[in-house]
């Protein structure tokens, strides 16, 4: 959803994994010339998506990345095929009414610039969590935890599924050293 943390959360993991860090949304604006509010308002929803799964399809073909999607990324089918295919998803749930307190002043989000944007956000998450948790191998509560503490939970799950190097993991709170 937007403003789950996709690009904060994804950015800090890429760090702890030193693997790159993409941002689907910064990497289509790089492409367009333009913002995607100014795209949506020239071109609309459908010309939007187009691009976004042009970008993801080229995106995905990179070894070992850490890769932040646009929200609305898993409204197209073939988008989540190619996500559940060819990556490990990461879905960062998050309550509409969390989203609202994390985005009430925000003014780039072009699904968000209604009159009742916590009644938006609530239809959109209505529609999308089901479609994020077809796509999503993980999926994390965000609730009010620090970014460090999700990438923590994130980077144990991928530990515990044999996806990374243990070394990546942060150690419990409180764990002693084993003994030699």
């Amino acid at each position: 959803m937007p403003g789950s943390g996709k690009s904060t959360v994804g950015r800090q993991l890429a760090r702890r994994l030193d693997w790159p860090f993409v941002d689907t949304d910064v990497e289509i604006e790089r492409r367009l010339g333009c913002s995607i509010r100014s795209y949506f308002e020239q071109h609309g929803e459908p010309a939007f998506r187009e691009v976004e799964q042009a970008a993801l399809a080229e995106l995905i073909e990179a070894p070992t990345r850490v890769l932040a999607t646009g929200g609305g990324i898993v409204v197209r089918e073939a988008n989540r095929i190619l996500l559940a295919a060819r990556t490990h998803v990461v879905y960062l749930r998050s309550t509409p009414e969390e989203l609202f307190r994390r985005l009430r002043h925000d003014t780039h989000r072009p699904l968000l610039q209604v009159a009742d944007p916590v009644r938006r956000l609530r239809d959109l998450y209505r529609e999308r969590d089901p479609l994020y948790r077809s796509a999503a191998q993980f999926v994390i509560e965000t609730g009010r935890p620090t970014v460090k503490m999700l990438v923590g939970t994130i980077l144990m799950q991928l530990e515990l599924a044999g996806l990374v190097d243990p070394g990546h993991v942060p150690s419990p709170v409180g764990a002693l050293p084993r003994p030699p």
